[in-house]
This record gives structure tokens, C-alpha cells and sequence, in this order.
């Protein structure tokens, strides 16, 4: 498979290229992640997705595809980021406990003047939860660089995940069989 960028310091994201064995390398832009008010969950993913890949597009020189990605996650309408700090990671934890929330990858690569881009979405409900066991993970894990202030891969989704429904992998950040099919039309 050809080699690609990605634009992203997620070791999440990491990890999964190196479990579908992407040949890659990261190169990372400092980027806003401010998105229009009127733009859909998914397209705010998508938005910031393509900021990402554009920052690194304008300002290297880059002949192979460039792969960004963005996850959010959206709680009744409402994007959710990632915990500003200990306090925050509770309350949206809290709040996450015993609902249904959606978890939104948007992805793009950029290959040239080539664009492939698409949002992966995956149903998450979540078991209700103690304070107590919201506080532990939070001291724990310290999940302060995550949407929706959890991974799903760490003890909270372990214990705390009701059900899925979509791709676990869109979850931990990156909906990777569908990048392998992306990156693999590039090829042909």
C-alpha cells in the first residue's frame, strides 16, 4: 500500500494504521478547530478534518496522500470536545452515563488536488454510572485529550459501555477499514 501523511498526533490513530499496516509518517500543524455555527455534526468533523490536512498540504511539500482526521462526540445535538479539565471530565462523563451519544470520525485525505472525504458514525450507549466510578477513571486515565472525555479502549468502555453500534474502531478515533479502502482507490 502506498505511503501516506498522517496529520495527527493521536497514538490512537497511530496504532490503528500500524494494525492495518499503512506504511506512514506524522507530520502535525498547529490548527484552529473552530468550525462554523450552521455546519452538522458530521460536517464539522469533516471541516476541521480537512483544516488539519490543509495546514500540512500548504506548508510542506507533500507528494503522497495526506490522511487528517476529527472526532467528535454529539450528546442530543450537541458537540461535546475534549474536558478543559478534571472538573469538566466529570460533568461530561456524568452526563454521558446512561445515555445514547453518537461518535463522529470525519476523515480526509488529500492527494494532490484529489479530495476523499466522509463522516463515520457510531452509536455508543453508555451504562449509568456512579460518581465514584466517573471520578476513579477520571483520576485514573486522565482523559483530557479525548472528545467526549473517554476512549473506549481504557477501562470506562471495558466496564462502562452499554452496547455499540457501528465501528468500534471510529470510536478510538479513526474508522480505519474504511481509510484502507480510501487509501487503496488511490492506488489504481
Amino acid at each position: 500500500m502506498q505511503k501516506i501523511i498522517l496529520a495527527s498526533q493521536s497514538p490512537r490513530r497511530k496504532q490503528l494504521l500500524e494494525w492495518a499496516e499503512i506504511p506512514f509518517e506524522i507530520i502535525v500543524a498547529d490548527t484552529d478547530e473552530s468550525f462554523p455555527g450552521h455546519l452538522l455534526p458530521e460536517a464539522v468533523a469533516v471541516y476541521i478534518a480537512k483544516n488539519k490536512a490543509l495546514a500540512i498540504q500548504q506548508s510542506n511539500n507533500i507528494t503522497i496522500p495526506i490522511l487528517a482526521a476529527d472526532t467528535i462526540v454529539v450528546l442530543q445535538n450537541e458537540i461535546i470536545g475534549k474536558p478543559k479539565d478534571r472538573e469538566d471530565a466529570i460533568n461530561i462523563l456524568s452526563r454521558l452515563a446512561g445515555n445514547h451519544h453518537k461518535v463522529i470520525t470525519g476523515v480526509v485525505i488529500l492527494n494532490g488536488a484529489e479530495e476523499i472525504s466522509f463522516a463515520d458514525v457510531t452509536d455508543v450507549e453508555f451504562h449509568p454510572l456512579t460518581k465514584a466510578q466517573i471520578e476513579f477513571y477520571v483520576d485514573k486515565y486522565k482523559p483530557y485529550d479525548k472528545a467526549g472525555a473517554y476512549a473506549i479502549q481504557e477501562w470506562i468502555g471495558v466496564v462502562g459501555i452499554k452496547s455499540i453500534r457501528g465501528d468500534f474502531y471510529n470510536v478510538m478515533g479513526l474508522p480505519v477499514s474504511r481509510v484502507v479502502q480510501a487509501v487503496s482507490t488511490l492506488n489504481s
